[in-house]
């Protein structure tokens, strides 16, 4: 059965994944988040991980395999902790933690002057753009090299942010069109 979900627990699932794939030691894991995940699904910094994997050792999630020099340890997923990645992963998508920057500026956009929106709006479409670009070439690289299991999922996931990505780019088309059309309108 699996834990509250919460943005902690988000971490403890992130790090499930990650584990469930190979074993990792803290330090690699750190390096996942700075990496793809990081930039793209979730960020954890270095000193969130290694206290994170600490209470999923308590917990059973995780297990100490090796320790190596300087006392680095290499953690592994347990059963239970497959389990429980598992009951999350199927669980049903509900609204969870919502906490998205990008959204909650556009919901705020109205607090600023015509123009100073209108050149937030070219701010998001300029972003996006760049974001899409970059996805666009990482789908390249990954689609040249035959996938293998963990590459064939990275690739959904990267298609998600592609596609959100434009959805994105769009909307602040549309947005900027419509500030513009309001901005032009004749006064009634």
């Amino acid at each position: 059965m699996c834990d509250m979900y919460s943005i902690d627990m988000s971490l403890t699932q992130a790090l499930l994944g990650l584990l469930a794939v190979e074993p990792a030691s803290g330090y690699e894991l750190t390096k996942e988040f700075e990496g793809d995940l990081g930039q793209w699904a979730w960020q954890a910094a270095h000193p969130s991980v290694y206290p994170e994997l600490v209470r999923m050792a308590e917990r059973g999630l995780v297990e100490v395999t090796q320790e190596g020099p300087r006392r680095r340890k290499t953690y592994a997923v347990t059963a239970k902790g497959r389990e429980e990645l598992r009951a999350w992963l199927q669980a049903p998508w509900g609204q969870g933690v919502v906490r998205n920057e990008q959204v909650l500026r556009m919901f705020l956009l109205e607090a600023l002057e015509p123009e100073e929106a209108a050149t937030a709006l070219r701010d998001v479409i300029e972003y996006a753009e760049r974001n899409v670009s970059v996805l666009r070439e990482h789908r390249a690289r990954r689609e040249a090299v035959p996938p293998d299991g963990r590459d064939a999922l990275g690739q959904l996931a990267a298609e998600y942010g592609l596609r959100q990505y434009q959805a994105m780019h769009d909307w602040a088309l549309w947005a900027l069109d419509h500030l513009n059309r309001r901005r032009t309108a004749p006064s009634t």
